[in-house]
């Protein structure tokens, strides 16, 4: 009798929840504290449910990430494809990946699920393809299409997870501004030995207080600078 009561209280749980609902509050325990907050207990205590009804839409936590990531990424590809039509594909590769970009600094978490499951992951790999249709624009052999797009994905997904990351302890508590961190260590460059170090010394001034957003559009225009004399365009 215990069990047959126990069950119908589960089956009511379940109903109050949805896959919407599940997949909402997963995120917002990813943005509050990444991956290790995200567990089975802490989602159906603010769902409000028992830690089984969470099973009935996901098998374990790695789908659960996968479809969280699946579902910010679709906001992401939305604003892809709202984005207005460019004649030169390599601007619309530049749209795209600092859209793309930007999403992931805001969420750190996410490029670390980012295309991990082409299954689950219906809207990563829509996304995937809108980036690669833009290389169909372009006279590449099929190996060069797929160099191209992979390594425009690793200079966003790689540049916006550094980006995203906090910052050291004593930054977060204030007792050091960022400018002063980065001074530390530009100092300790230009105290190595010149003729060890000849590319440090030469461009320590460059890193001392340097622009994180401005280094990473750097890299993005070397790839697609890259990309466009590999075309011919």
């Amino acid at each position: 009798m215990a069990r047959l009561q126990n069950r119908a209280s589960e089956g009511r749980r379940r109903a109050s929840h949805s896959m919407e609902s599940v997949l909402t509050e997963a995120v917002a325990l990813l943005d509050e504290a990444g991956e290790p907050a995200l567990t089975f207990r802490a989602l159906a205590q603010r769902l409000g449910g028992g830690v089984a009804s969470i099973y009935w839409y996901v098998a374990n936590k790695e789908e659960l990430l996968d479809r969280a990531t699946d579902h910010v990424i679709g906001s992401v590809l939305a604003d892809v494809e709202a984005l207005p039509a460019r004649d030169d594909p390599i601007d619309a590769l530049r749209a795209m990946a600092m859209t793309l970009f930007y999403a992931i600094v805001e969420r750190p978490w996410l490029g670390s699920y980012f295309m991990r499951s082409s299954t689950v992951q219906g809207n990563s790999l829509r996304l995937y393809e809108r980036l690669g249709e833009q290389t169909l624009r372009l006279d590449l052999s099929a190996r060069q299409r797929f160099h191209a797009v992979s390594a425009v994905v690793g200079v966003v997904v790689g540049s916006a997870v550094d980006l995203g990351q906090e910052p050291p302890q004593e930054v977060l508590d204030g007792a050091v501004s960022r400018e002063e961190f980065l001074s530390r260590y530009a100092q300790r460059w230009r105290e190595m030995d010149p003729a060890d170090f000849p590319f440090v010394h030469d461009i320590v001034d460059e890193f001392d207080g340097h622009d994180d957003i401005e280094q990473f559009c750097a890299a993005l225009e070397l790839t697609l600078a890259g990309l466009r004399l590999q075309s011919g365009t």
